[in-house]
């Protein structure tokens, strides 16, 4: 269902993840990875939502500063990944996010963009300065972000017991963007990382996807 793409981006050629639907697609999804690149956990979103009818795209963000990674969930991963998005920058991801979307729009296709973790930022700033319908798992960098007008459907996925959003800032997100669909579940941070025992939480992460689906139909249609 999936395989090895290369994508050309203002930041020169990078890879990438796709994953086709069998039967005629219902539209086209960025998907954005978290801080640990596109590893088999990211491969694996996209091919489900391959086999949701959309096509799902995952672009190798990190590839303009280290070709190739895939980091694990442990202290070295977690902290390799946090220098990786500091030296890539969230200009610079805005710019992937743009080329992996015109890619898909060449074939025709209404885009959304979906993010986990840093990448649920990124997928905020998709619709902010690209229009994109987006969709925003658990996005801790988003805040600052907040006083931007959408440009599009927005919806947002967070945990209660995360401890890196906390309520203040959920309510935030909130106050800033009343059009936006907000969901916040009895669960921590990452809760949709199914790899993850530590953090997947299934009961969230099974409704969250619903949703998520649910928004892209009508966002895409």
């Amino acid at each position: 269902m999936g395989r090895d793409i290369a994508l050309e981006s203002p930041s020169g050629s990078i890879s990438g993840w796709r994953s086709d639907p069998v039967e005629a697609p219902r539209g086209a999804l960025v998907v954005v990875q978290e801080i640990f690149g596109v590893n088999a956990h990211m491969r694996s979103v996209c091919d489900r939502y391959a086999a949701a009818g959309f096509v799902a795209l995952a672009p190798a963000y990190f590839d303009p500063v280290e070709r190739g990674v895939e980091l694990g969930y442990d202290p070295d991963g977690f902290a390799r990944g946090r220098a990786l998005i500091g030296q890539l920058g969230l200009d610079r991801a805005t710019e992937i996010t743009r080329a992996a979307a015109d890619v898909l729009a060449k074939d025709g296709l209404r885009v959304g963009i979906v993010g986990f973790c840093w990448g649920g930022t990124v997928a905020l700033l998709g619709n902010l300065r690209l229009g994109l319908p987006a969709v925003s798992y658990y996005g801790a960098r988003n805040v600052p972000f907040l006083d931007e007008p959408l440009r599009a459907p927005m919806q947002f996925h967070f945990g209660a017991e995360d401890s890196s959003i906390s309520a203040a800032d959920i309510a935030l997100h909130r106050a800033k963007m009343p059009t936006a669909d907000i969901h916040v579940y009895p669960a921590g941070h990452a809760f949709d990382r199914d790899v993850d025992p530590k953090a997947f939480d299934p009961a969230s992460a099974r409704l969250a996807r619903t949703r998520t689906l649910a928004f892209f139909e009508d966002a895409l249609k």
